[in-house]
């Protein structure tokens, strides 16, 4: 009995150990000040985007709430994974305990799979905006907005709230290193020695259900916003239409590009060189909320005027 519990606990660790990049310790100042800056501008420029939707009402409208809303999603993913990477690169703190890397693996996506549906949301308001323009302002009212905002946090929590829980069953051994400077279930999954095929197949479900199907109907919305602005004669007016649609088809791409790379590369890309799925890690992470900001100020009049109002103060 007292072999059994010493084995026990020779296989379930405290901590796991997060990892840089490989190979560049000799320059770890340098990716830090960049990590840093890149963090400062995200938290920055996001708050700036919900100061000024905030304090203006003429952009109390559908499109600029739900601009606030991934505003405020990218800000929080920022904040989830700041500690454990500038933590690395500034003070060479790589272990995290079982429980925090749970936390921030269940922020983490979590708060993706909410920024999913913001993307969805914002499809959506433009397709009614292009294609039911008369029954925009009945369609999208502020209540039925915030219930939407709801529903997405619900689901996106809801969907991963199970994931920790099976995490921690788990018995783990060996070196527990993580490839990455932040937890996800991918790959703390894969470093358990027990059987993981309900934690896989609960992944992929949850994934399907939630990015497969957001990018489906994102399709789907610009395929009707497309053929809508097709038949419209006037070549200006078709410009201009397409031109609404600018910064969110870029925060798409920005989004699940990384995304379905990084997900494919840790499923499927067991030969793959460790540098590419860091590098992609840290893409995923860091550049869309970095991105966002900068992409709807200089394609959006309205946030680019007061902007510049609240600079030349």
């Amino acid at each position: 009995c007292a072999m059994f519990m010493l084995n026990d606990t020779q296989t379930k660790p405290t901590v796991f150990l997060l990892t840089g990049i490989p190979g560049q310790e000799a320059i770890n100042l340098w990716i830090s000040m960049l990590f840093f800056s890149m963090y400062a501008i995200s938290i920055m420029g996001n708050s700036v985007i919900l100061f000024i939707i905030k304090t203006n009402l003429s952009l109390h409208e559908p499109m600029y709430i739900f601009l606030s809303m991934l505003a405020l999603t990218d800000l929080c993913l920022s904040v989830s994974t700041m500690p454990t990477i500038l933590g690395i690169f500034w003070f060479n703190s790589r272990e995290i305990s079982i429980d925090a890397c749970l936390v921030q693996l269940f922020f983490i996506h979590s708060l993706s799979f909410i920024e999913s549906s913001v993307l969805l949301s914002m499809a959506f308001d433009r397709y009614v905006a292009i294609c039911n323009p008369l029954r925009y302002a009945s369609v999208l009212t502020t209540p039925r907005i915030v219930r939407m905002g709801l529903v997405f946090t619900i689901r996106g929590m809801g969907l991963i709230f199970p994931l920790p829980f099976l995490l921690k069953r788990f018995q783990y051994c060996g070196d527990n290193v993580l490839s990455h400077s932040f937890c996800l279930h991918q790959e703390v999954m894969k470093l358990a020695c027990s059987d993981i095929t309900v934690n896989s197949i609960y992944g992929l479900f949850v994934i399907i259900t939630t990015v497969g199907l957001d990018s489906l109907l994102i399709l789907l919305s610009y395929a009707m916003i497309l053929r809508t602005v097709l038949r419209i004669a006037s070549r200006e007016e078709r410009f201009k239409a397409l031109n609404t649609c600018v910064s969110h088809v870029c925060a798409v791409l920005l989004f699940y590009t990384p995304m379905i790379g990084l997900s494919v590369v840790h499923r499927f890309g067991g030969n793959s060189a460790p540098l590419v799925q860091i590098l992609m890690g840290y893409v995923y992470m860091l550049v869309p909320p970095l991105m966002n900001p900068i992409v709807y100020s200089v394609k959006t009049k309205q946030i680019r005027v007061r902007i510049a109002r609240v600079l030349s103060r």
